[in-house]
This record gives C-alpha cells, structure tokens and sequence, in this order.
C-alpha cells in the first residue's frame, strides 16, 4: 500500500539534507534512529535517486557475505572499476551489528571516496559501539531521523530556519500524535489494536534482540524492569541508586545498562543546567522515551511529547550546521523547576514549562530562571489550548501560548 503523502514529504526533507550533503562533501552520511522510525525508506528513496546505486543490508544473508568479503568485494558490486557519469550510491543499513564495521568501513572509504557516495544507517547510535581499529574521525558527518512532530505534519518540506511561522495542525493529526506516538506505521493507521501490537513487538525486538547482539549484557530480564521503570518515571528526577534497589541491582549496572537503553534509542536523557543558577542541581537527570506514546500518565506523555520535539529541533538545527544547541532543564534545590531549557551556541535560549490545561497560573519559576540564566523567551506550553495565528517569539517576557501554535514553529 503507498504511503501517505505525510510520510513522502516527510521523507524528503531528510532527502533533501542528503543530496545536499552528497553535493558539497565527501565524507560519508551516518543516519541513525529507532527502530521502525524510516532509516531503510529513506535509503531506498534516496538510492532512487541515484543513476547507480545498491543496497546492503547486514541482515540479509548474502548481502552479509559480501561485505564479510571485504571492501573490495563491495566495490566490485558497485561497479567502481567502471568509468560512470555519476557517482554511485552505496547504502549500508544495519552494519552496526558486524564487529569490524568501522575498519571495513575505514578500509572502502579511503580507497573508494572518490568514487561512491556512502550513507550507513543504524538502529543505535553509530558513535557508541566502537570496535578496535583506527578512528573515522572526518570521514563522516552524523544525522539523528526522529520520529514526526508537529512541525513535519504541517510542513513537511521545512528545515531552512531556526523558527518558522506558526502553521494549523490537523485536529486528527494532532491526536494521532498524542495517542500513537510519532512512529510512521502507527500514526499512519491510528488503530489501537495495531498499535498494541507494533508496541508490544518493537519492545520485545529492542530490549531482547538488539540488547542481546550489540552489548555484552546477560541480565536481560534486568534490563526489562530497568526499562518498564523508566517509562513510568520520565521526566522525573532520576537517581540511580533508588532505581537499583527496585531492580536490585548494583549502581553501576544500572548507569550502565542505562546507558545501553539510550544508545539503542529506548530513551534519551536531559540534564540539569546550572551556570548561572542559585544553587542549582547539578547531577541527577531526568529521562524520556524515543516513543512517548508508552508513557502512560497524561502530564508525564505531554511533557515527554514536548521533550521529543525539542530534542528533534536541537539536533537538526546542530547537525545541519546552524549552531551549537543543548536540551536542559532548570531545578534548584528550593524545588523550583522549569522543564525546559534549549540553549544556543552554549547561551540560554528559551526556557518552557510544560502543562496539561491553559487554565494554570502562569509559572513563577519561568520569571526567576528567565532573569537567572539571561534567556531570551520563557513560554508555558499548554496542551489543551486551541491554535492561534500569532508567532510565539514575538513576545519576550514569559507567556502561556498553545502546544499547537508553539510546536509547529520548530522542525
């Protein structure tokens, strides 16, 4: 069944940052994600776009045999002793998983980057699991594909800007995305029984398989609880000592299994900012999940579906080369907190504070951390709120503005 138009367009715009990239430079693409987030789509539209181009996949068995033959077997299937008119296109996906992925890597780059464009993708951070061997520092630039938001609902094709105007989302895109998370499939279907069941079996996959493959971990069933604790603790205050008595386990297992669940983008972790904060916290982090439709609570899933969206527009806007950004939050030890702080080429940007209904007080702590920290924009992010046509950044002294205005500004 063709996919939607959303999800085309959606596609395109990380399209689009590809070809640009394989354009201008020569360094290899790394895109990694979760799971079921798009990685293999995108691969396959982009070698679409190519006049010559394959696919390698480490899952697939003869796929494997070629690249466990070496970069010149690799090339040969390329057709790199051939004169083209074009580049090729190599596509990578999964390679993560074969041990000597980053000498085989080294190896088909130097001798070949004048001859191929190369994007790997990757189900966990291609960063983290490193193998001995040289480094490929310079030999690659790094990108994050995240699930939708609501900026890519409404305009799919954006990605030039930081803040863009404030588009109208769809009210059953909006519940959809509030309901089913911001994966493709589920989104798409808007059925709960599908998304039970892609929820269940992407969990089992994560927490077992690629657990099992890609660490030495043995205590899966550990790790499970450690995850399902997780879930029902995010974006609260972390401590890993309380988190090992419940699954009774050391604190150093649970930092690093923790660990583990982030590079296999389980969940991903946002610290506490202090430069500039009376006695502010300085250690303890809160956690949220790549798939915020796992969390159950309503205040927890809003604040966790604000938290993806903010991750999802720090990353593109640092890896598409517009600054340095930084995803935080502001507590101190008086208790007074503010959810949010993005911060910009390592200056405060805006800070948010994130509520379930419109009809809360304004927050001091947006006020006191706005004149603590210096950022330009302090906004309380209300869920329930009906869209309005006006540009939140406009306004520079805290104000309560709609989830659906705000976030359709991002990317």
């Amino acid at each position: 069944m063709a996919l939607p138009q959303i999800v085309k367009t959606m596609q395109r715009r990380y399209l689009r940052e590809a070809r640009e990239h394989f354009r201008e430079n020569r360094q290899m693409l790394f895109v990694s994600g979760p799971r079921q987030v798009g990685k293999t789509t995108l691969a396959r539209q982009l070698s679409d776009t190519f006049a010559s181009s394959d696919y390698f996949n480490w899952d697939n068995h003869a796929h494997r045999s070629a690249i466990l033959n070496g970069p010149e077997a690799v090339a040969e299937q390329l057709g790199l002793d051939r004169l083209h008119a074009e580049k090729p296109f190599c596509a990578l996906d999964e390679l993560h998983k074969y041990r000597g992925w980053r000498d085989f890597l080294k190896g088909l780059f130097d001798v070949y980057e004048n001859r191929v464009h190369i994007l790997v993708t990757g189900s966990a951070r291609l960063d983290v699991f490193k193998r001995a061997g040289d480094s490929l520092m310079g030999r690659y630039f790094p990108y994050a594909l995240h699930p939708l938001s609501v900026a890519e609902c409404v305009a799919p094709e954006r990605g030039g800007s930081l803040i863009s105007p404030p588009e109208r989302i769809e009210d059953g895109q909006w519940r959809a995305l509030w309901r089913f998370g911001g994966f493709p499939e589920p989104f798409l279907k808007a059925d709960d029984r599908f998304h039970t069941r892609w929820k269940n079996l992407r969990t089992e996959q994560l927490l077992r398989e690629d657990l099992r493959d890609l660490t030495r971990i043995q205590e899966l069933g550990q790790v499970e609880s450690l995850a399902l604790n997780l879930s029902r603790r995010a974006g609260l205050l972390t401590s890993y000592s309380s988190l090992a008595r419940e699954i009774r386990a050391s604190v150093d297992s649970v930092r690093r299994w923790t660990a583990a669940l982030e590079s296999l983008y389980f969940c991903f972790s946002v610290r506490p900012w202090h430069r500039n904060v009376t006695r502010g916290l300085r250690k303890e982090p809160k956690f949220y999940l790549w798939d915020w439709s796992q969390v159950e609570d309503p205040g927890a899933r809003a604040e966790n579906l604000v938290a993806g969206a903010l991750l999802k527009a720090t990353h593109w806007w640092a890896q598409s080369g517009q600054g340095d950004f930084g995803l935080y939050f502001v507590r101190d030890k008086q208790k007074r907190e503010v959810d949010f702080l993005v911060t910009r080429d390592g200056q405060p940007w805006f800070l948010t504070e994130v509520k379930t209904s419109g009809n809360s007080a304004l927050s001091s702590a947006l006020a006191l951390f706005q004149s603590q920290t210096g950022a330009e924009y302090a906004f309380q992010i209300a869920m329930d709120l009906d869209y309005i046509e006006a540009d939140c950044f406009e306004h520079r002294k805290p104000i309560v503005v709609p989830a659906r205005t705000f976030l359709s500004q991002l990317i």
